[in-house]
């Protein structure tokens, strides 16, 4: 029972995707809107909903360990394995845009993650955390993004 569960999840997973690229892509054409601004906005969450929902159930649990495992494993996953197989597949352009303005907000979000997250080696303290304040920063950077 359990692997005809997994496979009808698998087959509601791609249909769901299925149903959120066309309607995005919708979208894109009745706006004039580019197809990267829409990946970068009403794809990115879309797909990164369900993890939200992981992570603030981790949270209120106590399981931090989790929510921050699965930010930065889906994050890698994205960049390195998504990307991987999609330029394999078909070769992929890069703008100048993208060049200019989403790579180095990648890497400050990455190391403005990596500086919040120790607190220990930084400023000493006994434990790491990422505290309110840096949940307010980090949502900062992202509306600045948008």
């Amino acid at each position: 029972m359990s692997y005809i569960l997994l496979i009808l999840g698998f087959v509601l997973l791609i249909k769901g995707a299925d149903f959120l690229v066309n309607g995005a892509s919708a979208i894109a054409r009745r706006f004039n809107v580019s197809d990267l601004a829409i990946g970068l906005t009403i794809v990115a969450f879309g797909t990164s909903t369900p993890e939200l929902f992981v992570n603030i159930i981790a949270s209120i649990k106590g399981n931090t360990d989790i929510a921050i495992g699965n930010v930065l494993g889906s994050n890698i996953a994205n960049v390195f394995l998504i990307l991987g197989v999609s330029s394999v597949v078909y070769p992929l352009t890069v703008t100048k845009g993208t060049v200019w303005k989403e790579i180095p907000f990648s890497l400050l979000a990455a190391a403005l993650l990596a500086i919040m997250a120790n607190d220990q080696l930084i400023d000493k303290r006994d434990s790491s955390a990422l505290t309110r304040i840096d949940g307010l920063v980090l949502l900062s950077f992202f509306i600045i993004f948008l």
